[in-house]
């Protein structure tokens, strides 16, 4: 029998989600994230890339002004304002010390309770692999929250007036084949439809099905397929790492 899926934490107010591209958090994710803001939670974004190799007809250069346009009228929609970006580069992210001081530093800049990030595990459910740099952020998500708030590591962060933050309680990752946690997301389902919708350039160069179905039928799937484990009602899920 499938585990039920528990609830996820509620006593926290501040959150920073880390992921590779515009748009990752859009599959799914920004239905919870909704919900959250509509209960006056304070949710930053930080982007890792612009997302500027993830559309083929468009010069990278180009793609990335696209991408990022789309990204913060996305987050707009679910209640975010703020929207940040590293400048990594698309597709070729690579983990290790630089990528982990980058997200340590915005860490302690935010100083959240929880850090949100997607899957980081090698596939998606064991069927489909999952792209470098989402493994890459995702890996280095999970060190950095412990990197932030360590003052020998990093030391020049601290003489950049980042004073080491080890405030983070949870890392959460949406979108694992191993989820342990679920929040009820009736009320951001809409939200989330329109959030994804916001990449229409991304969607459109993706898929020849009409974008606004394309965006419903996805997330109506996210949605329902964490139901089936958190009592019927509409979820989105997330395997829950506490610090």
């Amino acid at each position: 029998m499938t585990a039920r899926l528990e609830t996820m934490p509620t006593d926290w107010q501040r959150a920073l989600a880390i992921v590779a591209h515009p748009d990752d958090l859009e599959y799914g994710t920004a239905a919870a994230i909704a919900g959250w803001t509509d209960e006056r939670r304070e949710i930053s974004y930080l982007l890792v890339t612009r997302g500027e190799a993830g559309i083929d007809t468009l010069d990278p250069a180009r793609a990335a002004k696209v991408r990022e346009r789309e990204q913060r009228a996305s987050a707009a929609v679910v209640g975010v304002t703020s929207v940040e970006f590293l400048d990594h580069q698309d597709g070729v992210i690579q983990y290790g010390p630089a990528l982990r001081r980058d997200l340590a530093a915005a860490i302690r800049r935010h100083r959240p309770e929880l850090v949100l990030t997607i899957n980081h595990h090698d596939t998606w459910g064991g069927t489909f692999w999952n792209t470098p740099d989402h493994r890459a952020v995702g890996r280095a998500v999970l060190d950095a929250a412990a990197d932030a708030g360590n003052r020998w590591i990093f030391p020049e962060l601290g003489d950049r007036g980042l004073s080491p933050w080890n405030g983070v309680r949870w890392v959460a990752v949406s979108g694992s084949p191993h989820p342990t946690h679920a929040v009820e997301v009736s009320g951001g389902i809409e939200r989330a439809v329109l959030s994804l919708l916001e990449h229409r350039t991304y969607i459109e160069a993706l898929t020849d099905e009409d974008p606004e179905s394309y965006c419903r039928a996805f997330i109506d799937q996210v949605t329902s397929t964490a139901a089936d484990r958190f009592g019927g009602r509409p979820a989105v899920s997330f395997e829950l790492f506490p610090r």
